[in-house]
């Protein structure tokens, strides 16, 4: 039996390609939660009127990789001191957001995010609510550094 978990780290290409490398990871798809507008494109997104994230939502075998080693990666792979931004990409639709599925993801998270700021100088922003609807993006957007080889080399 599998479990979900969705998380918000700013672009959700680099996101997902860490994901996947995981083993006890089944699935990872890109999308966007969070926000109000119902069925966005990446262009409503990229707009910042929706409210949404991008996000990847991980569909995981727990009894090979637990939530909170996802949670490691999670944190491993981005910089959860910078509000609504990631590097170069700024706005709320790249904001550091950890979605939770179930009361233990949310415990588990608020304890990994309290264990994760001792490794950080300035506060974590990360965003730690509910799950909403989750929209997948659209197909040019999964798993995009495998179609996309060079793309990984450029990106930020």
């Amino acid at each position: 039996m599998t479990e979900r978990g969705t998380f918000g780290a700013g672009c959700f290409w680099g996101v997902e390609a860490e994901f996947r490398k995981v083993e006890g990871v089944v699935e990872a798809a890109v999308g966007y939660s969070g926000g109000h507008t119902k069925d966005p494109s990446y262009g409503d997104v990229c707009s910042g009127a929706t409210g949404h994230a991008e996000v990847v939502e991980v569909e995981y075998d727990p009894s090979k990789v637990s939530y909170e080693e996802l949670l490691e990666i999670f944190w491993a792979n981005h910089d959860p001191t910078q509000l609504n931004r990631q590097g170069p990409d700024i706005g709320t639709q790249y904001r550091s957001a950890i979605f939770f599925h179930t009361p233990e993801q949310e415990a588990a998270a608020r304890a990994s995010k309290e264990k994760a700021q001792k490794r950080f100088e300035k506060p974590i922003v990360t965003e730690i609510i509910p799950i909403s609807e989750f929209y997948q993006a659209e197909e040019y957007h999964q798993r995009y550094f495998e179609k996309n080889r060079l793309a990984r080399f450029f990106s930020f």
